[in-house]
């Protein structure tokens, strides 16, 4: 039976990131992902799924060798972001005020993925299985035994469960969870716009849900519309036409016209597990946590937990339940405090009653004019 260090189960963009960078350390890894990503044609429609990715994030990739191959597909970058609910009660933040030249990048979940795969032929000591799956973990001491789709074995001192919100290794570990449904669903529409809006990402709130622009390369965007799941049900079923002319209605005027080129909506459920780490087996990016969408910060929190647990390792030659567990005491804190504070946005704009409704612009009014705690606000957001 092959034995390795390490064995990354799920190779999204967090595993991936994960994988090589264990690679990098000169750690014998394998990693099992179930589907192998499609090769990168530059012809391809923009993907559904896209990511803020934060400074922070660009600079592990940076550190991965992944985001050259990046900006060699298909990114765009944004400089401003703005929320309100009320057109006059604007909060706005600007890459200036750090002194940056943009605020972050958006980037296709995919294209990110692929970045990283294509890293993964420079380090030989970083084996790849895939079309591969797990179908059960079992646990010895000092060593795990992987019972793989096709019957075949590995060992593996330690399993890192990257494999999504619904983790085989989370629930073959008997890691716990706390959820609940948001009781919305999100729909993702991918548009082309009429008018230049490509430097600016915004979002407005409604009581039913907030609304977003997402700007990708060219006159291409995203529409997130976050609403009841009967609502979102009933936009999914409209004609493109009929879904342009909700769009108009509801979106903010200065969006301008927009022609709908495809659409998808999936349903928002919050998750944490109760620990990281059980078993030998350690937990990173959804499989530990999943946040409200609002704020586009799920990836960059599932990077976060990736360049903690490489910090760590690589200060560590020897692996041990000490380091793991020290990982779980930096890292959940700050996940949940993330989730927290994604919740409170989302309730408190669901609250229809005018002294609610007054105090909360207000507040935003008063936040776009509160000069060093808004550049420390900001600065949070991006990972600096």
């Amino acid at each position: 039976m092959k034995t390795y260090q390490v064995a990354v189960v799920g190779g999204g963009m967090v595993g991936a990131a994960m994988a090589l960078g264990l690679a990098q350390q000169g750690r014998e890894v394998v990693l099992i992902e179930n589907q192998m990503p499609e090769p990168w044609d530059s012809a391809q429609p923009v993907d559904l799924r896209v990511s803020a990715i934060s400074m922070a994030s660009v600079r592990l990739l940076e550190k991965l060798g992944g985001w050259p191959v990046v900006e060699q597909m298909r990114l765009c970058p944004y400089k401003r972001l703005e929320t309100w609910e009320e057109p006059e009660c604007k909060t706005s933040f600007d890459a200036g005020l750090l002194g940056l030249e943009q605020l972050g990048f958006m980037v296709e979940n995919r294209v990110i993925q692929l970045s990283l795969w294509q890293r993964f032929h420079d380090y030989p000591n970083l084996t790849v299985m895939c079309p591969q799956g797990i179908e059960h973990i079992r646990f010895d001491a000092g060593m795990n035994t992987l019972i793989l789709t096709d019957q075949k074995q590995i060992g593996a001192q330690w399993v890192i469960g990257a494999d999504g919100a619904n983790s085989k290794v989370r629930d073959m570990a008997g890691i716990g969870i706390t959820a609940w449904d948001y009781r919305q669903r999100c729909m993702l529409i991918h548009v082309k716009t009429e008018l230049p809006q490509q430097e600016v990402t915004w979002q407005q709130f409604f009581p039913s849900g907030p609304r977003s622009f997402l700007p990708l390369s060219g006159h291409e965007a995203s529409l997130v519309w976050y609403d009841s799941p009967k609502r979102i049900r009933q936009l999914s079923h409209m004609s493109n036409e009929q879904l342009e002319r909700e769009i108009q209605s509801h979106f903010p005027p200065h969006l301008g016209k927009v022609e709908v080129i495809r659409h998808g909506s999936f349903a928002l459920t919050r998750r944490h597990a109760q620990q990281y780490m059980n078993h030998r087996c350690i937990l990173v990016g959804d499989a530990a946590h999943t946040i409200h969408p609002l704020a586009g910060q799920g990836v960059n929190l599932g990077f976060k937990d990736v360049k903690v647990l490489l910090g760590l390792m690589e200060d560590s030659p020897l692996l041990d339940e000490k380091l793991f567990r020290q990982y779980g005491l930096i890292r959940r804190p700050d996940n949940l405090l993330m989730q927290t504070g994604m919740d409170i946005f989302y309730k408190s704009f669901r609250y229809t009653n005018e002294p609610v409704r007054h105090f909360r612009n207000m507040f935003l009014k008063l936040a776009n004019h509160t000069g060093p705690l808004k550049k420390k606000v900001l600065k949070y957001a991006i990972g600096l």
